[in-house]
């Protein structure tokens, strides 16, 4: 039987990666997300990190067949992109695109990875498709969000009703958690307290012994 504290650990994580900035899911035409930015987040790559890190992992969540890569660079001054990469309307979402066709023919070691060295930085469009651009640089994450969606034309995910009720149970435990961890602070504080008054009277007692002596 799973322990009743490490099954809440495992619904909040959960529940953190399903609901929150960049729960959406995308429409079938977008074969592809490309993200550059900076490595450090000063000099304008705040808002595209923040993106990276927060709502990235849950767009991936909601939409694991489509490639998101991102690739960094340590140049500070770089533009910070992100490339969104559209079917051309003429071609369904059945029919293969020069990408994937492409693709599937390279050894993996060759395919196109998300890089910390700008080894692959956006690349063109492929024969059927389009890309569309938001430029990220100085911006808060929150309007990336925002742009991001509107040029998508994502459909956000929303809890259910039984996901929010474990969502307040999971925030009801996080509350009873932080207020047990202060009262066992305190408990532990206050018995280390007495042992640093109870030692400092045996040495007075110790020194009054020695001086009478």
């Amino acid at each position: 039987m799973v322990n009743p504290g490490k099954r809440m650990h495992r619904l909040q994580a959960l529940l953190a990666l399903r609901h929150g900035p960049g729960a959406a899911i995308l429409p079938p035409e977008i074969t592809r997300i490309h993200m550059n930015f900076a490595l450090r987040w000063n000099d304008g790559h705040f808002g595209p990190r923040k993106f990276w890190k927060i709502c990235l992992p849950r767009l991936k969540f909601w939409n694991p067949a489509i490639p998101m890569l991102v690739n960094r660079t340590s140049d500070q001054s770089a533009p910070a992109k992100m490339s969104i990469y559209f079917r051309q309307a003429s071609l369904s979402s059945d029919t293969p695109s020069a990408l994937t066709s492409k693709m599937s023919s390279l050894p993996l070691a060759q395919q196109p990875h998300s890089s910390t060295e700008n080894e692959h930085p956006a690349p063109e469009p492929e024969e059927g498709e389009r890309v569309v651009t938001i430029d990220m640089k100085g911006i808060h994450s929150d309007k990336i969000l925002e742009e991001f969606i509107a040029k998508t034309g994502a459909t956000l995910v929303h809890p259910t009703p039984d996901e929010q009720v474990e969502m307040r149970q999971v925030e009801e435990r996080i509350e009873r958690a932080a207020f047990d961890r202060a009262i066992v602070k305190k408990y532990l504080d206050d018995k280390r307290r007495e042992e640093r008054m109870l030692a400092m009277a045996r040495q007075e007692a110790e020194a009054i012994k020695m001086a009478n002596q």
